[in-house]
């Protein structure tokens, strides 16, 4: 079994992927500002990836700000990759989004697709998870989109994914030898953007109006039909919108 180092090991997705590694036998380790691992500071990275043979990389940015957010990933990415290579490491797994190799104007893909270039380019043996939306950012989704009583989205094409389903692929090909490629994931159903925020919240008894408005930004950007969707090859999994929400108990606003 081998020791594989969880760069953001205590979050959404992270806790998910270290407790599954460590179900299947692995030495899994949390990683994060909360354990005492910093990727942008390097405080801790050394020691963290001592014997390390692989490290996933499923951190975030605290902010989306455009300059911000391209610091973060150029940053911790570098002195990540740095410190993999100094510690022998010998798979780089990150978790990235599907939809950074087309065209766009989002500042969050832009941050992520320089993240991938320097993966891509470093030398280390390398695998690129794509992963569409999460079920989980539905309320976030609904929340900045919102005037008033009034959810403004566009129509534009979604594939969304549960968490527990991405942090299994991010397992399984962190425990596997390294693809020096990209894969994509998604879930198993196609909605409208607007569609896909009016179930959660109908669902959960939130009294705002979801309307359909094509010229409404998505995080602050305009995005086309397909920018959101996963190419034909992508691995699908089974969790569905409604499973996912019986599942996840209705909050208050």
């Amino acid at each position: 079994m081998a020791k594989i180092v969880v760069i953001g090991g205590t979050g959404l997705i992270g806790s998910k992927v270290v407790a599954q590694l460590a179900e299947q036998g692995h030495e899994a380790v949390a990683a994060s500002p909360n354990t005492g691992v910093d990727t942008i500071s390097g405080e801790g990275l050394a020691e963290a990836l001592t014997a390390a043979d692989v490290v996933v990389d499923v951190s975030n940015s605290p902010s989306f700000e455009e300059n911000a957010v391209l610091r973060f990933f150029t940053t911790s990415t570098g002195n990540l990759l740095a410190a993999e290579r100094a510690a022998g490491v010998g798979h780089h797994v990150a978790l990235t989004i599907v939809g950074t190799n087309r065209p766009h104007v989002i500042p969050y893909f832009r941050a992520k697709v320089a993240q991938e270039k320097l993966i891509r380019e470093s030398g280390m043996p390398y695998s690129l998870v794509h992963a569409t939306q999460f079920f989980e950012f539905l309320q976030s989704i609904a929340d900045v989109s919102t005037d008033g009583d009034t959810v403004r989205l566009p129509g534009a094409l979604i594939q969304p994914i549960a968490a527990e389903d991405v942090a299994t692929a991010v397992a399984r090909t962190a425990a596997a030898e390294p693809l020096n490629a990209d894969i994509e994931i998604a879930g198993p159903e196609v909605f409208g953007l607007d569609e896909f925020i009016r179930r959660g919240l109908t669902f959960r008894g939130d009294p705002r109006t979801v309307v359909r408005d094509d010229d409404a930004q998505y995080y602050g950007a305009k995005i086309d039909e397909r920018t959101l969707l996963p190419v034909e090859s992508a691995q699908l999994f089974q969790t569905r919108l409604a499973d996912w929400l019986r599942a996840d108990p209705p909050r208050s606003r």
